[in-house]
């Protein structure tokens, strides 16, 4: 299973957003100290804004800011709103198999419990769980430099 490039850039803005308590941070900053496209980055701010998660402030001074409590926001529920198929396998998805072993196959169920184990350790982990090593976070984007100036 591979998350989507939507949901792995949604989650790295969060962290930086609740590292940054508070603070606005223009999307073109956080584009450049993640090395994105910045054009990416505000299809997932406007995904994150539509899901109340994310503020989006105008103006000269404006940006994005997190929306929500950080030790409120539970990942497993991030992952699963922004991730739109999550069959690991084809007869997981909704509607008909087209696999010759549908209904024999004990790899179906196995499967299952490995997602069902996946988003349970995701369910464990709460944005500021995500967020608590703040300091080696701020140093990884080079984050203490702009806050100091």
């Amino acid at each position: 299973m591979k998350l989507t490039l939507h949901t792995d850039y949604a989650l790295r803005v969060l962290m930086t957003l609740a590292v940054l308590e508070g603070r606005v941070v223009p999307i073109e900053e956080l584009a450049r100290r993640h090395r994105v496209s910045e054009n990416h980055l505000r299809k997932v701010a406007q995904t994150l804004v539509g899901m109340g998660l994310v503020a989006s402030v105008r103006g000269r001074a404006g940006g994005l800011r997190l929306a929500v409590e950080p030790g409120g926001l539970r990942i497993g529920g991030v992952v699963r709103a922004l991730e739109e198929d999550l069959a690991l396998v084809e007869c997981l998805g909704e509607g008909p198999s087209s696999c010759a072993l549908a209904g024999a196959c004990r790899l179906t169920g196995a499967l299952a419990r490995a997602l069902d184990a996946f988003f349970a350790e995701l369910d464990r982990l709460t944005l500021a769980d995500l967020a608590g090593r703040g300091p080696a976070m701020r140093a990884k984007l080079g984050l203490d430099a702009a806050i100091a100036s």
